[in-house]
């Protein structure tokens, strides 16, 4: 099923109706949630206050009504509905819904394309709807569960409007689950805490919640049920995570994130949803330990060795016990001071060698093995450090026609507050010698 409400094939007049189907909403006023864009002030709103409705896309997780609203969009504004799925539709389908859409057009009548799973179309799919939507042909509805940006062309984002759906809101699944019991007749035979569970178990998917709510209600059963009854007759949902797509990014920013912003709380939680999702161990690995590098380095060194002792216990133990070591250089890292002072000076570092080209050293500091490298002044007037006065000569290292730059500015946090003293001390030195020197 691609919809919340998708509408049923005929049926005789007493067939039995999915619950689903029997709450498919009539106009957009029935549809719960999404007021951001349904609302007089949004964007569905003023477009159909105005009476002009232009090309969308609609990008949401599953089971938030995505086509149920172009449905009511369709009906709303007296335009015909077409749906197709990207999954299902080639090239030769495409051109028989453009065709018929024309011939509806040269007859008064104009059409709503709802195209389903619009991101599985490659570019060349794409394409083909732009014409069609310049001179009015179509209005395209498209609905996707992927973020638009990394999915559909420029040019087709350039003349369609992206509408973001929420997953429902716990309240907005608990209308949907009091308008489902008015339509059966009957109440959900559940204590409190287990109808807390079932609407948890939808993880804001209002199809998800129906087709849950459809079986319990099926069930004969006289007294209420507990969530350990409820969850062993249903299997919970398992949460929405993909390992390639926007989430896996989405959930690994929140975890660096918070645990950049010393909130091991956060980052815990973070970390245990991407296991959840079933994410490879190592990658997470991989990727607490670049926080210590970017995040924390010399603020704390000790919090690199930490990330790759949790690393080998993972490799040593697997999972789930190796998960324990890496939750806890989660923890450590959050509560770790914070610099990016190493990260901001690499970074400069790297800009100006690729500025200054290739500026030689300056001669006092090459070696001079030959006789003709000794004559070039290769080596002359090097000052070798240990025989300086408190082993530092403050000598220039840098091209002689550069000007000296300051990459490493440690913060006062940490173990790089002593780094900044012994930075400091060694700048006021050289200036010294370097004065003294000229």
């Amino acid at each position: 099923m691609s919809d919340l409400f998708e509408t049923p094939a005929p049926q005789t007049p007493n067939a039995p109706r999915p619950l689903a189907d029997r709450l498919r909403p009539q106009t957009l006023a029935e549809v719960i949630g999404q007021e951001q864009v349904l609302g007089p002030d949004g964007p569905l709103g003023v477009m159909l206050a105005s009476g002009s409705l232009s090309s969308l896309i609609l990008w949401g997780p599953p089971g938030v009504g995505k086509t149920t609203i172009a449905r009511l969009l369709a009906r709303e504004t007296e335009l015909h509905f077409e749906q197709i799925s990207a999954i299902f539709t080639g090239v030769p389908d495409l051109r028989k819904v453009f065709e018929a859409a024309k011939l509806r057009r040269a007859n008064g009548r104009g059409t709503l394309l709802f195209v389903d799973e619009i991101h599985r179309f490659n570019k060349a799919q794409q394409d083909s709807f732009l014409p069609h939507m310049e001179d009015g042909t179509i209005v395209l509805v498209g609905a996707t569960t992927e973020n638009p940006s990394f999915e559909l062309n420029a040019a087709i984002l350039s003349r369609a409007q992206v509408l973001v759906l929420n997953r429902l809101s716990t309240e907005e699944l608990e209308k949907m689950a009091a308008r489902a019991e008015d339509e059966a007749g009957k109440t959900l035979l559940l204590e409190p805490a287990a109808r807390t569970a079932l609407l948890d178990m939808a993880d804001g998917d209002g199809r998800a919640l129906l087709n849950l709510i459809e079986q319990v209600l099926a069930w004969k059963i006289t007294t209420p049920l507990g969530v350990d009854q409820l969850t062993t007759r249903l299997m919970r949902r398992a949460a929405k995570y993909d390992k390639s797509g926007e989430e896996h990014y989405n959930l690994i920013s929140a975890l660096h994130k918070s645990v950049r912003g010393s909130d091991p709380d956060a980052a815990l939680y973070w970390y245990s949803r991407m296991l959840e999702g079933g994410e490879d161990p190592r990658y997470l690995a991989r990727r607490i330990l670049r926080m210590a590098v970017e995040d924390i380095a010399l603020a704390d060194p000790n919090a690199q060795t930490i990330c790759l002792h949790a690393w080998e216990t993972y490799e040593r133990l697997g999972s789930p016990e190796g998960e324990l070591a890496l939750a806890q250089a989660v923890i450590y890292l959050a509560l770790a001071p914070k610099t990016n002072a190493g990260y901001v000076a690499y970074k400069a570092s790297r800009d100006a060698a690729r500025k200054s080209g290739s500026e030689p050293p300056p001669k006092h500091i090459l070696n001079a093995p030959t006789k003709m490298m000794k004559e070039q002044g290769y080596g002359a007037g090097y000052a070798y450090d240990h025989d300086a006065e408190d082993g530092f000569s403050g000598q220039n290292y840098f091209p002689e026609t550069m000007q000296r730059p300051t990459f490493y500015k440690p913060v006062d946090r940490g173990f790089e507050r002593d780094l900044k003293k012994r930075a400091d001390y060694f700048a006021g030195l050289r200036a010294k010698r370097q004065g003294r020197q000229n």
